[in-house]
């Protein structure tokens, strides 16, 4: 079964971030959908997660695969920024057991610092400004 599938998908696109979030979005909209049940918002939340789920799969199965990955690319460039601020938080989150990260008073470079030390004085890197800070 896995060979046929496999043998089926060769030569189509995939799956691909551009995907994965057209079929997040399409799920939520239908979902929604069924809070607003019975009312003509609904019908159109209900139609417009549908075809944002066909669209999914179609780009999946896709043979054309210069253009579909053309539409990934552009959605990671505009969704760039958002993606990288999530990233960052992720990775704040993830040290903030072993480091302290802070802003430098004069020129707010993030310096990071690990815990632990007691009153340290940091450097900032960029503008060699020294301040006095607890880790």
């Amino acid at each position: 079964m896995r060979e046929k599938m496999m043998r089926f998908m060769q030569g189509r696109y995939g799956v691909d971030a551009f995907s994965k979030f057209l079929l997040v979005i399409g799920l939520i909209v239908v979902f929604l959908s069924s809070v607003f049940r019975g009312r003509v918002v609904g019908t159109i939340c209900y139609a417009l997660g549908w075809i944002l789920i066909i669209y999914c799969y179609f780009r999946m199965f896709s043979r054309n695969v210069t253009k579909r990955y053309t539409e990934n690319q552009t959605f990671l460039t505009r969704t760039y920024k958002i993606r990288s601020f999530f990233y960052k938080q992720k990775s704040m989150w993830r040290q903030r057991k072993t480091h302290h990260i802070y802003k430098c008073p004069t020129c707010s470079q993030k310096i990071r610092v690990p815990r632990g030390k007691g009153k340290i004085e940091i450097r900032c890197p960029k503008c060699s400004t020294t301040f006095i800070k607890k880790s």
